[in-house]
């Protein structure tokens, strides 16, 4: 389903005049997706955030903790399925590939905090600025960490 709809907009890409776009896509479709995946799961992030915190009044940090599960979760299933197409033969292999994507996010979350409590809140330095440096670089991780070890290719 996801080909059709990407094919969809390819073609209207080379109907207006911009083949080399809709080529260039082509040839780093696994990375563009990935983009696009990441920033819905970025809304999915927000989203779940706002329903829990602001609708049904739960607790900030617990509304962090779950939006983030449920972002982390949707990126899972997105990645497995939709970036990396990735296919497993056993319940056990299964389990690896979802502890190495958790574990892996976990990690990235980790130095996310260590970046922003370093140069935040150590040096002093701006935190918008900060965090969007930090989101790149765990953007990066996230990517390497599901191509070379959660999704590899057998």
């Amino acid at each position: 389903m996801i080909d059709k709809i990407e094919e969809f907009f390819l073609k209207i890409l080379e109907k207006i005049h911009l083949k080399k776009l809709a080529d260039w896509y082509r040839k780093h479709k696994e990375g563009m997706r990935y983009l696009i995946f990441g920033a819905l799961t970025t809304l999915v992030n927000i989203v779940a955030y706002s329903v829990l915190y602001y609708i049904l009044h739960i607790n900030n940090a617990i509304s962090n903790v779950l939006a983030w599960v449920i972002g982390a979760t949707f990126a899972y299933i997105t990645n497995k399925y939709y970036v990396f197409n990735s296919k497993v033969n056993t319940k056990k292999e299964l389990f690896k590939e979802i502890a190495y994507f958790y574990g892996c996010r976990v990690l990235t979350l980790i130095i996310d905090e260590g970046i922003m409590i370093f140069t935040v809140d150590k040096l002093g330095w701006n935190a918008f600025l900060m965090k969007i440096l930090a989101n790149i670089i765990v953007i990066i991780l996230n990517f390497i960490f599901s191509k070379i070890l959660i999704f590899k290719k057998k």
